[in-house]
């Protein structure tokens, strides 16, 4: 691939590059106007997406109907006028972060519509496809992203990290990779109403803990040392800073084979437990510390005096897997004096409304409730027929959210501090490797199309083997002391 910026270009060649975004020519009008989708990857046709999000490049399929592709062309047009033209000569439109740029705060609620063309062995002098359209919101995202890494198995965990990634361009970066704690296993991170500079995550084995991340120090905390003698597990910060509530769960993981689903990932128990982040103390209902009921993936209401939570009756497990259904329980809590209210209310009824909820998360300004909802168990991810659900909590209705969901498997999701925006984990790709997709939601709860994580080489989506596991938003770069984190683990 031939690349280079303005100031590279020769002179005899400077007048077309200021007309294209690469110094490879372009070969002119095509021959043939197709009336076919442009046959590209990613699929970014009519998705909506924030003007500060990274250049969308894609690649053009090289499919059974068009090979050998020797130049590829694309004209971004805005109200009519043509805005940007990218040509490249292997396939990939790689669209200049700068122009980029410019162009969507140009276009804040509008759209672009994009033209792309190719010329191959089968088309020596050219195709173009139906343009397509781009529309570009007003609202904004979180500007960064943080993430596990990890293989999409149960054999292989001892190469992993929590990483960040900046949206607006490719960067990517380690939060805290598992050298620190000896290769040992690093999950779960939370973070303080979006903010880097209150955060949390687990890291286990020998030297592991509770990490905990607070007006610029690190310290490693041992729940199980504490109160009940229970591990934290799964996390959210509480939104006044104060706690940390953790369901403490035994899992365990199983392979066998009904509905194709190779691994299945269960609990021989969990409850919830509640961390006093300023006392170093753990707090404890005894509603939510028994064998008799089992409680997982807790989650703060944006003000802080609601709990949310997943809860099923304890059966055997793994035999009983298939009759195991979690509802969506809402219980009040008073942050002054860190207890929980005697009512406990159904928000979702796995009795009622079948299946079972997994990770409920609540939109910013508290009217919608997202969920997995999967045929039966705790662990969707591995289970094809997981999708993404969203309530309305002042009517308990369930909306419309068939837009985010595929064939296969839809798991882990959070939303934007503006709440126009949810990622969330698909295996939708290839059914194995978890990879990012983003989508707008409206003030009503309706979502977009969703858009793939944009890569600078769209290829990285297929061929990196990793999957991306807990996508959170954050407000900026998390930046850790590393020397104090490696202290923590010697």
């Amino acid at each position: 691939m031939i690349k280079t910026d303005f100031k590279g270009c020769l002179t005899a060649v400077a007048g077309l590059c200021l007309l294209t975004a690469s110094c490879v020519s372009d070969p002119g009008e095509v021959a043939v106007k197709s009336a076919a989708d442009a046959p590209i990857f990613p699929d970014y046709r009519d998705v909506t997406v924030p003007a500060n999000i990274a250049p969308l490049n894609f690649r053009v399929r090289e499919d059974e109907k068009v090979r050998d592709v020797e130049k590829v062309r694309a004209v971004f047009f805005a109200d009519g006028k043509e805005e940007l033209r990218v040509v490249d000569g292997d396939g990939l439109i790689e669209i200049p972060e700068k122009k980029w740029h410019e162009m969507l705060d140009a276009a804040k609620g509008k759209s672009l519509e994009v033209e792309v063309s190719l010329w191959s062995a089968k088309y020596p002098d050219g195709i173009s496809y139906k343009k397509f359209p781009i529309h570009i919101s007003a609202d904004l995202i979180d500007p960064y992203i943080s993430y596990r890494l990890i293989e999409p198995g149960y054999e292989i965990w001892d190469r992993m990290g929590i990483y960040q990634r900046n949206l607006r361009n490719f960067e990517e970066k380690a939060i805290a990779d598992n050298y620190v704690n000896h290769g040992e296993c690093m999950n779960c991170h939370s973070y303080k109403s979006y903010s880097p500079d209150t955060m949390m995550f687990h890291a286990r084995g020998k030297h592991g803990g509770t990490v905990i991340y607070e007006n610029g120090k690190l310290r490693k905390v041992n729940l199980a040392g504490k109160g009940p003698k229970k591990q934290g597990v799964y996390p959210m910060w509480h939104p006044g800073g104060r706690y940390i509530i953790f369901s403490s769960n035994e899992t365990k993981q199983a392979m066998y084979g009904p509905n194709g689903c190779p691994i299945e990932v269960f609990d021989f128990y969990s409850d919830m437990i509640l961390y006093d982040v300023a006392k170093d103390s753990v707090i404890v209902d005894p509603r939510f510390i028994g064998k008799d009921r089992w409680e997982t993936f807790p989650a703060w209401s944006p003000d802080g005096r609601w709990l949310y939570y997943c809860a099923a009756d304890s059966c055997r497990m793994p035999y009983d897997r298939e009759k195991l259904h979690y509802d969506i329980m809402r219980v009040g809590f008073d942050p002054a004096s860190g207890r929980f209210s005697e009512r406990i209310d159904t928000v979702r009824s796995a009795a009622r409304e079948g299946g079972s909820a997994s990770f409920p998360r609540i939109s910013p300004d508290g009217r919608f409730l997202m969920y997995t909802r999967s045929d039966f168990a705790t662990f969707p991810i591995w289970h094809d027929e997981a999708d993404l659900r969203i309530i309305r909590l002042a009517d308990g209705k369930e909306l419309d959210a068939s837009k985010l969901n595929s064939d296969l498997c839809e798991s882990y999701h959070s939303w934007s501090s503006s709440g126009r925006w949810v990622v969330f984990s698909s295996r939708r790709l290839d059914g194995r490797y978890t990879r990012l997709f983003i989508a707008h939601i409206d003030a009503d709860g309706n979502p977009s199309k969703p858009f793939l994580l944009p890569q600078k080489d769209p290829e990285q989506n297929r061929l990196r083997l990793k999957s991306y596991n807990i996508p959170e938003l954050m407000k900026r770069e998390v930046k850790l002391p590393e020397d104090e984190l490696k202290k923590l683990f010697q």
